[in-house]
């Protein structure tokens, strides 16, 4: 009994985790749109994010702060830094987000469910 508990508990952090991010995303929908449907919104879909190119969503206008960033592609380092604090990471973005995610977990949470939306 013991070996199933070990075994399933980290899958129901990590469900926890991504149920959290999904609460957590509830900011960022006012102008971003996830999943299999996404489409461009205020701000560009965010589907499979991570590992894309920065400033490379069809149809969307970017801002030249963020067309010209100091990093190249989406990690899970730059979207943290992004999401706590998007202005400091690349000066000159257009995104309006002046209270960014603050909480470490938060931010975490957002990143899994951000992740769990990609298509495989």
């Amino acid at each position: 009994m013991a070996a199933v508990l070990t075994v399933a508990l980290p899958y129901t952090t990590a469900a926890q985790d991504v149920e959290g991010g999904a609460s957590v995303f509830k900011k960022c929908a006012a102008c971003h749109q996830v999943g299999a449907n996404a489409k461009n919104a205020l701000g560009p879909e965010l589907t499979c994010v991570i590992g894309r190119k920065v400033a490379s969503v069809d149809g969307f206008a970017y801002s030249e702060g963020l067309k010209h960033a100091s990093f190249t592609t989406w990690d899970d380092e730059h979207f943290l830094q992004w999401i706590e604090n998007n202005k400091k990471l690349v000066p000159g973005t257009k995104m309006i987000f002046p209270a960014g995610v603050k909480d470490e977990t938060d931010r975490a949470n957002l990143l899994a469910y951000i992740k769990s939306q990609c298509a495989k």
